[in-house]
């Protein structure tokens, strides 16, 4: 109250025929209530005052004396101790409880039989024609190729936080579980469970039985994911439980695949990709780890008895023709002068202002090699300013090739064998044993003109530990420029913004990535995941018979029917035979269709209607662009609409030391572990019983003995939720260290 309409109370109160206005008579009123209800208190705290001293003079000193005795001690002999045990629960029946709350906390008998009660109720089942407003959380679909982590469990624990919350306020929610089947991970694995227990190969047993082989594995580990979340508490919805691979998931992915085709947006062309040579596939960006190499380092290399050097820059000479003497080249990769069809220099370089034009001649097979200017490529400061070119296999001499016309020379089979095309005394070699053989060769014509140390970063494969090598292969594409702008723009554009990032620095990440996006390699050499779409046509008057020889051939259509169609439309009158691509397609590519094809997209499904967009998109920050970019780009141009309106990007999850999680290091966390417990010996014997190598096999082991010297003390989902939940700052990454 100010000091005038005190002053002004004051004097009514004083002065009965003073006039209050309303809101004073209102403060008034309120204030004598007050006074009432304070007065009340005082009474009814001196009758209780006085009702005890009289109930204490009538029990006399005996009482008072037994009154100071702690509460239950006198009848602690006759407790029962079945009253505080939890009667058994029939699955799927409400919770019984026990008579008396146990005196001791055990989250093994609190959480029990919970969870089964709430899935057979339906409690967590969505209704697509509820007419409560919709929220929607579609669970990033873990890779069916083993266990989750500790990371798994994070993403469960805060999205089933966001879900429990709208879902108490009043939401029609939706939270849709399922699984990735994971293409190249999972016959990474399967294909390493054949060669320990049977001693084969994928081509050993032949493609039909190897992929029935990998349904077996998916069935029997897509069970123990799907426990493992039920054990977590999340609640999902599992009547609508999907997998990347079933039978809608697959109609989907053949539907986007030809729609895309149909607008030209999806082109097969002749690139550079990563190859891997022990998997024989094409390998995404996010597949390939890298390693900084100081200086020369041997390295063990999968399918190879001796040790690589690395880190080593070789030099030689091509002999120049015309009698003009020699030019000296550098490189990490010697084996490579095999397909060299070129030698750049700058066009500014005095030193080789008379070659321009020239050629050298190749020492092995006598090829031409021409001298062309690149200002680009080529750096005059850096070694001996002429730069060797191999366009079929370096990103950098591949754009060089484009731009003269040069000729594009494979020399690596696809297991990397040295070719045909580098000529017979090489040809069969593996490529770091060419390395040695071409190094010596080099030395015996005189043109080996030494070696030093030289600091460069190596790709390896994530998945088969193999040196990445660049090959030039036809593959499938999704042209992304078009789509990436409109990517670009739901998170940037002020005037009209569709998604928000949180948190919000990775906004810039996502502008510098779209803004950089190159296409989409889409193709996969691979035996498990979704075939192409695409039909080689072979006309019986072609003059090449093998597969892709015309790349003008290709039919796309969504079954072999239609391709018939497609062909004799575009061949009208010609005989010919159809042959499918037998390359699968990209796990992003059906993973960046998610959000549509729970919901049933291509089908115009009451799930669509209701719950597309979806509300948030919750996940690690290191997959933002390669999953969460590519379901914007795709949800946009597919389904019409962003998939999204918030994403919510967690930290990563490492160990004590910083480092990723992975199953070589023995830092895997199994969330059922730390629920439940587990000793020392059982983490080992779980190692042991799993898919890594003898020496991968020796790291892990002394990882988990050092990290869990006394295994994992029992700590239930509660307690291992919270925990996760309340260490998600805004930061990178968390590191974790179980207390035992």
């Amino acid at each position: 109250m100010t000091r005038i309409g005190a002053n002004a109370m004051s004097s009514a109160i004083a002065n009965p025929d003073v006039r209050l206005s309303e809101e004073e008579l209102e403060r008034k009123k309120k204030k004598e209530e007050k006074a009432k209800e304070k007065e009340l208190k005082k009474q009814k705290a001196a009758q209780k005052a006085a009702e005890a001293a009289r109930l204490k003079a009538q029990q006399g000193p005996a009482s008072i004396k037994a009154s100071k005795k702690k509460p239950g001690r006198a009848d602690a002999g006759d407790e029962n101790p079945d009253d505080f045990i939890d009667p058994e629960t029939p699955s799927g029946d409400k919770k019984k409880l026990s008579k008396q709350m146990a005196k001791q906390f055990s989250p093994e008998t609190v959480e029990k039989s919970w969870y089964a009660w709430w899935e057979r109720s339906r409690f967590f089942e969505a209704d697509s024609n509820s007419s409560k407003p919709p929220f929607t959380i579609v669970l990033p679909p873990p890779n069916v190729t083993g266990a989750l982590h500790i990371g798994h469990a994070l993403t469960a624990a805060i999205q089933d936080t966001i879900i429990r919350w709208r879902r108490m306020s009043g939401y029609n929610v939706l939270w849709v579980p399922g699984m990735d089947h994971a293409g190249i991970a999972t016959q990474v694995v399967v294909e390493k469970k054949l060669m320990r227990e049977r001693k084969l190969t994928r081509h050993d047993v032949g493609r039909e039985n190897f992929v029935s082989e990998v349904w077996k594995w998916k069935d029997e580990y897509g069970g123990t994911i799907l426990k493992q979340l039920r054990r977590l508490g999340a609640s999902l919805d599992w009547s609508r439980e999907c997998f990347t691979m079933d039978d809608k998931r697959s109609n989907a992915v053949t539907e986007a695949f030809v729609r895309l085709y149909k607008e030209g947006l999806i082109y097969r062309d002749l690139r550079l990709v990563n190859w891997d040579c022990v998997l024989r596939t094409a390998i995404s960006d996010i597949e390939v780890d890298y390693i900084d190499i100081k200086e020369k380092t041997p390295l063990k290399v999968p399918g190879y008895k001796n040790m690589v050097e690395f880190g080593v820059l070789t030099s030689f000479a091509y002999p120049l023709e015309e009698n003009l003497g020699e030019i000296i080249v550098a490189t990490t990769r010697v084996e490579t002068m095999l397909g060299d069809s070129a030698i750049a220099v700058h066009p500014d370089d005095p030193r080789y202002k008379h070659l321009h034009g020239k050629f050298a001649s190749h020492p092995f097979n006598g090829r031409r090699l021409p001298i062309v200017c690149d200002s680009i490529l080529v750096d005059p400061n850096f070694g001996t300013g002429a730069v060797k070119i191999t366009p079929a296999h370096d990103p950098n001499d591949f754009e060089v090739g484009k731009h003269h016309k040069l000729e594009f020379i494979n020399i690596f089979t696809d297991d990397g064998k040295i070719n045909s095309n580098g000529g017979s005394d090489f040809v069969g070699m593996p490529r770091f044993e060419a390395r040695v053989a071409v190094t010596k060769a080099l030395k015996s014509k005189g043109l080996y003109k030494g070696e030093e140390k030289n600091e460069m970063r190596l790709g390896l494969c994530s998945r088969s530990n193999d040196v990445v090598e660049p090959m030039i292969k036809p593959q499938w594409y999704v042209n992304c420029h078009r789509i990436a702008k409109e990517a670009l723009d739901a998170v940037m554009d002020d005037t009209n913004k569709k998604i928000e990032i949180m948190p919000k620095q990775y906004a810039a990440e996502w502008k510098r990535w779209l803004e950089n996006i190159r296409d989409w390699c889409i193709s996969r050499q691979l035996w498990w995941g979704h075939r192409v779409p695409a039909w080689y046509v072979t006309l019986e008057d072609d003059e090449l018979k093998e597969l892709g020889a015309y790349t003008n051939h290709w039919v796309v259509a969504r079954n072999e029917k239609d391709a018939k169609v497609e062909a004799n439309r575009i061949f009208p009158g010609k005989k010919f035979q159809l042959a499918q691509d037998p390359d699968v397609l990209d796990t992003w590519f059906s993973s960046g269709l998610f959000p549509l094809s729970v919901l049933g997209w291509p089908e115009d499904t009451q799930d669509l209607k209701t719950f597309y967009p979806t509300s948030v998109l919750e996940t690690g920050h290191d997959i933002l662009f390669f999953w969460v970019a590519r379901m914007v780009m795709l949800g946009m141009k597919i389904g019409g609409d962003v998939p999204f309106k918030k994403v919510y990007l967690h930290p990563m999850i490492r160990d004590a030391h910083g480092r990723k999680m992975s199953k070589s290091l023995g830092n895997v966390v199994d969330p059922i572990d730390v629920i439940c417990g587990i000793t020392l010996e059982d983490l080992i014997k779980r190692l042991e019983q799993g898919n890594l190598d003898p020496a991968e096999l020796k790291v892990a082991k002394e990882g988990q003995t050092k990290d869990f010297p006394n295994g994992i003390d029992q700590c239930g989902a509660d307690a291992l939720r919270f925990a996760l939940v309340s260490y998600t700052a805004q930061v990178p990454s968390i590191s974790y260290k179980l207390i035992v």
